[in-house]
């Protein structure tokens, strides 16, 4: 395992989870919290505790040790959770695979909720230093904020690549500088080591079940950033996360959280900002720089899962086929969306300006983490069965465990729904309505085109019995369809109006495969139709859902062998048919679905960019179709 790779990791992987410890501490004791967190030496012990059990038991056991042995072909997330359903969702069990793949994909709106709350509560939390350093530039927190992300999202378009080298670093110099802080806190009061044992967890659940149940909707905080590390596992591997995270990520962690729990022993009167406080004063203003760049690391991190999401989402017919641009030669992961990034810098900035503290977001964010984590855990324990074979018992003992401390945080959560828990349940609600109506809208639409474009056998059929013979002009035309059932339209259209056909006519369509990446030597695939040296062929190119189709490119792959001769492609022409939605009379959704389904076609990506086809020699034919 090459160090690099696992510094690489650091820079990436664990930036959210890396910059809870400014905000999570304070959070608990917040006086202004609806449910407020008496500061007495138990409760500091038993939440302290609690910290320690839950990143232990969610981020350490579940995600680390479990989830993250189970992946697609290398890849993590909860978008390949998604597909392993899909895969396994036949059979008698199809009911639940369903219902726990619709589950996934809500887990998966909510991913852009937290996207969008992630930058703003983090850069907040970060700037919120400057009050400990100068109170007189309290003012200055929510501007200089919004300058911070606006620049940040306007870097997106220049992607990851050129600082990504750069991040390791930083963030081994944040771990090591939060950890040292944590020391010289429990060096002044060692007696917090004492809440490591569980016990001290348990005494607060069970003797002030009241208080500690609430707390539970802030010390899920903790684990923030416990999905980045299963969602960046195809990207670094398993071992580098798991190394990153036991061996610095998770000490440095815990080190800051007992030595906040220390520095509020010693002084009750430092819990408006103990992370801050904990730092020696000539330090301060130097760990608000380095703070502020943590944050900026671990809001890059997820609006960059954002873009991944969007695109797999897109990929797998969830989300309209949105303009996508790689930013790294060596990376394809590093991309970025530009209609997403726009979408996020908006609400990002709309959340800084209306909640204008961590705190207040705070009640928001642990909602859509909580939520996810708990999908997470579902899915994996239900694939542990039907697909692992796992015994019976180890999976309802195990997963029943692990899924009650993940209800027990949403009830916790639920607590806060009216104080700000209800914002990311709204993102998820909303971006989970756009994606199931796209899916629903596209089987509609698919359903009606077929019927438009016929058996795509039967009209070549016809093409050969047609008498006179159609008039053959030279060269070659590519035909874009949706697969190789139906004719493309703009064929149809082509010969009943123009009433020619090409000397060699290529019928192309992309097939998106439950795997993220396709190797070149499978790419490709031709079929005469059952007519020999007709110059008609039907190609298949395959792409796996992280990867960009690039038409020009697969059809250089095609060998003569395939095509009975050589084919050039230099001055192909390329045929697409354009898709006019309008609203039927058929009882096909309901009618405000319709409506946002149109809405969200006028986002879709120009189809001769995202297939990357010469735009000279493409050519757009338009149909009209009802929904």
């Amino acid at each position: 395992m090459r160090a690099a790779v696992v510094v690489a990791a650091l820079g990436v992987v664990f930036g959210d989870i890396g910059t809870s410890p400014i905000y999570t501490i304070q959070t608990v004791f917040n006086p202004a919290d609806p449910h407020p967190v008496p500061v007495e030496t138990a409760n500091v012990y038993g939440v302290v505790s609690l910290v320690f059990w839950s990143v232990t038991l969610i981020v350490t056991l579940t995600y680390v040790t479990l989830v993250m042995r189970v992946g697609n072909r290398g890849q993590g997330g909860i978008m390949a959770l998604i597909t392993l359903l899909r895969r396994n969702g036949g059979g008698p069990g199809r009911r639940r695979a369903v219902v726990l793949a619709a589950l996934g994909v809500f887990g998966a709106a909510l991913f852009f909720g937290d996207s969008m709350i992630t930058p703003a509560i983090s850069v907040l939390s970060a700037i919120e230093g400057v009050k400990v350093v100068q109170p007189g530039f309290a003012h200055l927190v929510v501007p200089i904020t919004a300058v911070i992300i606006v620049l940040l999202f306007l870097f997106q378009r220049q992607g990851t690549a050129t600082v990504g080298r750069f991040f390791g670093p930083v963030m081994i110099v944040w771990f090591v500088a939060i950890g040292a802080c944590g020391v010289s806190g429990i060096y002044q009061n060692p007696e917090i080591l004492r809440a490591v044992s569980p016990t001290y967890a348990f005494s607060f659940l069970a003797g002030n079940f009241e208080v500690a149940f609430y707390s539970l909707a802030a010390i899920v905080l903790a684990v923030t950033g416990a999905e980045a590390l299963y969602a960046d596992m195809g990207h670094f591997g398993r071992r580098a996360i798991a190394r990153g995270w036991l061996a610095l990520v998770f000490p440095a962690c815990l080190l800051s959280y007992f030595g906040q729990g220390a520095l509020i022993l010693g002084d009750q009167s430092k819990i408006s900002s103990p992370f801050f406080l904990l730092t020696p004063d000539w330090a301060r203003l130097p760990m608000v720089v380095l703070a502020t760049a943590a944050t900026v690391i671990a809001s890059q991190a997820v609006i960059t899962g954002a873009y991944s999401v969007a695109s797999q989402a897109a990929q797998l017919g969830y989300l309209p086929r949105l303009r996508i641009a790689h930013t790294s030669v060596s990376t394809i992961g590093q991309i970025y969306v530009p209609w997403i990034n726009w979408l996020l810098m908006v609400s990002v900035l709309t959340l800084v300006f209306a909640f204008r503290s961590s705190a207040a977001l705070a009640y928001a964010y642990g909602m859509a983490v909580v939520v996810t984590i708990t999908i997470t855990t579902l899915i994996f324990f239900y694939l542990a069965r039907v697909r692992f074979h796992t015994p019976l018992w180890l999976v309802l003992t195990g997963g029943g465990l692990l899924l009650a401390v993940d209800l027990l945080f949403l009830a916790a959560n639920l607590t806060k729904l009216l104080h700000g828990a209800w914002l990311p349940l709204l993102i998820g609600l909303t971006a989970f309505a756009v994606m199931t109506t796209w899916q629903r809208g596209r089987a509609v639409v698919t359903r009606e085109r077929q019927q438009a474009e016929g058996p795509l056998r039967e009209f070549v059929a016809g093409l050969h019995d047609q008498s006179p013979p159609l008039t053959r002009v030279p060269g070659t035309a590519v035909f874009l369809n949706r697969g190789k059932e139906t004719a493309p339209l703009a064929l149809r259209a082509n010969v009943e109006h123009n009433h020619v056909l090409h000397e060699h006519v290529l019928i192309l369509s992309i097939e998106t495969e439950n795997v993220p990446y396709v190797p070149d030597r499978e790419r490709i695939e031709v079929d005469d139709l059952g007519f020999r040296r007709d110059g008609i062929l039907y190609v298949s190119a395959r792409y796996g859902y992280i990867e960009t189709p690039n038409v020009p490119a697969a059809l250089a792959l095609i060998h003569p062998e395939q095509t009975e001769g050589v084919l050039t492609f230099d001055d192909a022409s390329y045929f697409l048919s354009k898709i006019e939605l309008v609203r039927g009379d058929l009882p096909t959704m309901a009618g405000w679905r319709k409506r946002l389904f149109i809405a969200t076609s006028y986002v879709t990506a120009d189809a001769a960019e995202y297939f990357s086809l010469p735009r000279e020699r493409t050519v757009i034919m338009g149909s009209r179709i009802a929904v």
